[in-house]
């Protein structure tokens, strides 16, 4: 007997007591954990989140006010699930997978309690073209057919997991509906499994895959401080912690428009409305810059924002992620963007106190770094069941009160992240982007990427990065002396290191998102930049040595060819650099004879 039929029996569960979005119920034993439920008349959405005896603790997703106790509940008989199958691309839901345009059109500008509507369109007409032939043995994951959802990604329509057997029947190359049947499965136990365009997962459990691999390629963003200094490979993961206007979205928004990813999933969780708008905005009017299309062509949006049901913020994130993993078992490489996970983590305590549970650090709930953990623990580059190569790289927003990076969610963050990118208040302020402090921001990568950027620009790479990093942090011990003595009261081979930092910081790390040839810079432009001014700042030593004032070199014509090459350079020719290192050398080598004249005439 399923639950509905239970209802219709008079067996169904009551409600006993209401707090915000934490609802108690009677006769809890009909129902299953993460369950999920309609409540009331008004058939709120909802998911059972505990069972104690008698009694079943449900979260409801939408707001309760109104609610009242002998409510009747009806059970759903299947966990709260994403919708997977063609019509993802390109659309905005919430927290739940409710399609929000379709919600606009039928109800107006907000939501209202109850509505819902399915989250892949049913009328849309897609055109299959089969991959696998009957009689064919089949398993969990395998490849049935294709659908040509964008002129960038072409669909796979996959066997659902835990799903293998023998093919029965399927259906010829045509357009079909995502209701009708396009395959038939016969398992092992003779039973027959009709396969859809779409299938349906539990979003709170991992996708499977087959085995999972180092990561060793980067997620190529364009932004010179994450892509040289602190790179993020294809199936990492990645924070970006900062106070409030220290340009979090800003970063994030501009990594969905360039990283080096075939699918972005970005989640708007518990963020300003006027955020998600700018993503809703500007995206179709964006053009891929490998496509040449619409960028919200391989883009999926999820919204749960500030004004919404806090309860669907906590759901959103697993949402999100399972969306994620389903494209990466197509083979393609995903990128997710949480924006942001304190918001989320809010939610939990939220809830977690109208549980009344124990509060652990600042009121989060002890379970906060374990959710945490099984979050970040689904990035990942994969080879899939269908033996296909594709990753997961999540990209985390933190909103730490007051810029405190030592609040819990920045902390247990830290603990289970490779890549920290820390945002820092006083270079915000001085519109600096990205506003990446490069002492307080690390990442563990440098290591596995370094074969890729040996292979594809030079040899050189790391030993270059690693010169550049050591010159900034001897720059951030001499900035001490210069805020009591001034730099004039430095020795030119110290002032040396602080006109070296100067040029990394302003002309290699700093980069205009507005500027349409420095908002992208390829990684072999990358590269060059950087090999152009640390050679520069190789060769002010031998000024130095020399004992010429420091400021005759920097007085020299390259100088301003270096400080305008990463705007006026574009694409990946190298010739312009080349000239630029032959100057460097030349200029200084006259500056050097000079010099030596003068004193052989004294």
């Amino acid at each position: 007997m399923t639950n509905i039929d239970k209802h219709k029996n008079g067996d169904i569960p009551l409600v006993t007591y209401v707090s915000g979005p934490v609802v108690k119920a009677s006769r809890g034993h009909i129902l299953s954990m993460n369950e999920m439920v309609e409540v009331g008349t008004q058939r709120l959405v909802g998911e059972v989140i505990g069972l104690e005896g008698d009694t079943a603790t449900i979260q409801v997703y939408e707001d309760t006010t109104g609610l009242r106790p002998g409510t009747e509940i009806i059970g759903q008989g299947m966990p709260l699930f994403a919708e997977l199958g063609p019509g993802l691309i390109g659309h905005i839901f919430d927290g739940i997978q409710r399609p929000l345009t379709e919600l606009q059109e039928k109800w107006g500008d907000f939501i209202q309690r109850g509505k819902v509507g399915s989250a892949l369109s049913r009328e849309k007409i897609w055109r299959f073209t089969p991959r696998l032939g009957q009689g064919e043995i089949v398993r969990s994951g395998q490849i049935l057919g294709v659908v040509q959802e964008t002129e960038a990604i072409e669909h796979k329509i996959l066997i659902p997991p835990e799903v293998t057997g023998t093919i029965k029947k399927v259906a010829g190359p045509g357009n079909y509906t995502l209701e009708e049947t396009i395959a038939v499965i016969e398992t092992t136990g003779g039973r027959d499994i009709e396969i859809r365009l779409y299938h349906r997962w539990p979003v709170r459990v991992p996708r499977p895959y087959g085995k999972r691999q180092m990561p060793s390629e980067p997620l190529l963003t364009g932004q010179r401080v994450i892509d040289t200094f602190f790179p993020l490979a294809k199936g990492g993961t990645a924070a970006i912690p900062g106070g409030f206007g220290t340009g979090k979205t800003v970063t994030q928004h501009q990594l969905s428009k360039w990283a080096d990813a075939d699918v972005i999933v970005y989640i708007g969780c518990g963020e300003r409305g006027n955020e998600m708008t700018g993503v809703l905005t500007d995206f179709p009017q964006l053009l891929d810059p490998r496509t040449q299309r619409p960028l919200i062509e391989r883009t999926v949006l999820i919204a749960n924002t500030s004004d919404m049901p806090v309860a669907a913020r906590e759901a959103s994130i697993y949402t999100g992620i399972t969306i994620a993993e389903y494209f990466r078992d197509q083979g393609y490489d995903v990128a997710l963007m949480a924006d942001s996970t304190s918001r989320w983590a809010e939610a939990l305590r939220e809830i977690s106190g109208r549980l009344e549970e124990m509060p652990a650090e600042e009121g989060f709930p002890a379970y906060l770094a374990s959710r945490l953990a099984a979050f970040y623990e689904r990035a990942g580059q994969v080879v899939t069941l269908s033996d296909l190569k594709g990753s997961v790289s999540l990209i985390g927003a933190v909103s730490p009160p007051g810029g405190d990076f030592s609040e819990p969610v920045t902390m247990h963050t830290k603990r289970f992240v490779q890549c920290f990118w820390a945002l820092d208040k006083e270079l915000a302020s001085a519109r600096y982007f990205p506003a990446i402090n490069y002492l307080q921001s690390y990442s563990a990568y440098v290591k596995a990427v370094a074969p890729w950027w040996f292979e594809k620009t030079d040899p050189e790479w790391e030993k270059l990065r690693d010169e550049a990093v050591q010159i900034l942090q001897e720059d951030a011990k001499l900035q001490n002396i210069v805020k009591l003595l001034g730099e004039e009261a430095l020795p030119d081979d110290q002032r040396r290191i602080l006109e070296g930092a100067r040029l990394i910081k302003n002309d290699f790390l700093q980069q205009s998102a507005f500027d349409p040839v420095d908002t992208y810079c390829m990684p072999v432009k990358q590269f060059y930049l950087l090999k152009v001014i640390i050679h520069f700042i190789r060769r002010l030593k031998d000024v130095v040595d020399r004992r010429i004032p420091l400021f005759r070199a920097m007085e020299l014509p390259v100088v301003e060819q270096i400080h305008r090459a990463k705007t006026s350079i574009e694409g990946e020719d190298t010739a312009p650099f080349q000239h630029i290192l032959q100057d460097i050398d030349s200029q200084i080598d006259q500056l050097l004879a000079r010099s030596q004249e003068a004193r052989d005439v004294v």
